[in-house]
């Protein structure tokens, strides 16, 4: 009797022991899959793939939403021809000095802005049209200028008169349409902003250096009125400088490195160097004649990028230069062109983030 008894109380045991077991289980398997985290739909794994993140050490993000900021812009171009037979000749333009003065609002890294021209008259100054847009691991420069008929002759060398170095005379037979699309990669994106230099989104805190590949894709409509050149330098022009237009598209790849030094708080200095390989395709057309020819063939351009900024993470003050230089040869005829924008600029951000309107959430390094 005593042997069933017992053999009961096994059994009994034994079953407590495996629902026991079962219910842990159960609860087991929910915990780990209340655990997992969440699958990224397509558009979210986009989001991660451009944008990523900054190691915190080295950047800290904007906490805020919103910036607003005031501008004064001056920008410059300039033009050289060139020819070597039957006599070596040069002559270069240059477009007066554009000063502007504008304002921008931006949410996070896109920005939208105003500006009017402080020299008196918006008479033949053309039309200057700029876009950036910088993210930890990509930039994109979208850029339009059409110039107007505001240039100055600034040197004559080889001519038959002989023209002193500080001559200027103004020209209004210069005409210029160019677009251009630069899209770049910035290989140490983790430590390395180029937002904190250029649209004051992010801060660095550690000086860091990145390399950078960038391609580009631009195009070049010049028309040139020779007949409105002094008699003195039309009369004894080479003949393959008598050009009427020259259109080109550009197709350039380029390889750089670029800087940040920090070196005081909140204090920033940026340099960024890119040589250009450029494959350029165009045609040009001679005066009183038709199409001259089509001609394609590499250059060597230059692309530069500098600023200094001081940013605290609410208000921001600095200054910022960007330059670009083109080349355009024949055989016995050369362009080359090249644009600069110096910007200065002060502003403040407001409308903090959620995630860093209360202070104990805030996790990045001030």
């Amino acid at each position: 009797m005593r042997k069933f008894i017992l053999c009961g109380c096994l059994i009994l045991l034994l079953a407590q022991a495996g629902k026991a077991q079962s219910v842990q289980g159960e609860v087991n398997l929910s915990e780990a899959l209340e655990e997992q985290p969440p699958v990224k739909n397509l558009f979210h794994r986009a989001i991660d793939f451009f944008f990523g993140d900054f190691d915190s050490v080295y950047v800290s993000p904007s906490q805020y939403e919103l910036s607003l900021m005031a501008i004064y812009s001056n920008n410059n171009e300039y033009y050289t021809l060139r020819s070597k037979h039957p006599e070596k000749q040069t002559l270069s333009f240059s477009h007066k000095p554009q000063n502007k003065i504008g304002f921008d609002i931006g949410w996070r890294i896109f920005f939208l802005g105003w500006s009017f021209n402080i020299d008196g008259s918006d008479k033949n100054n053309g039309t200057t049209f700029d876009l950036s847009l910088y993210s930890p691991k990509f930039g994109l420069d979208l850029m339009y200028l059409k110039t107007g008929n505001n240039y100055r002759i600034q040197r004559a060398k080889g001519f038959d008169q002989k023209y002193p170095g500080n001559y200027a005379i103004d020209f209004n037979g210069l005409d210029v349409n160019i677009k251009e699309a630069n899209l770049y990669y910035i290989f140490n994106n983790k430590r390395f902003s180029y937002p904190s230099a250029f649209s004051q989104t992010t801060i660095q805190r550690i000086s860091c250096g990145s390399f950078i590949l960038g391609g580009s894709i631009s195009t070049h409509d010049l028309k040139f009125d020779s007949e409105q050149l002094p008699a003195s330098i039309k009369q004894s022009m080479n003949p393959d400088m008598m050009i009427d237009r020259i259109k080109y598209t550009n197709l350039s790849l380029s390889f750089g490195y670029a800087y940040n030094w920090v070196f005081a708080k909140n204090f920033l200095a940026s340099m960024a160097l890119s040589p250009v390989l450029a494959l350029k395709a165009s045609k040009s057309f001679n005066t009183g004649e038709d199409t001259h020819g089509f001609f394609s063939r590499f250059n060597i351009d230059m692309l530069v990028r500098a600023g200094v900024v001081y940013n605290n993470g609410k208000y921001y003050v600095g200054t910022s230069f960007l330059g670009r230089s083109f080349g355009y040869n024949q055989r016995n005829f050369t362009l080359n062109n090249g644009y600069g924008t110096l910007q200065v600029y002060a502003g403040f951000n407001f409308l903090k983030r959620k995630k860093y309107r209360d202070r104990t959430n805030i996790q990045y390094r001030q």
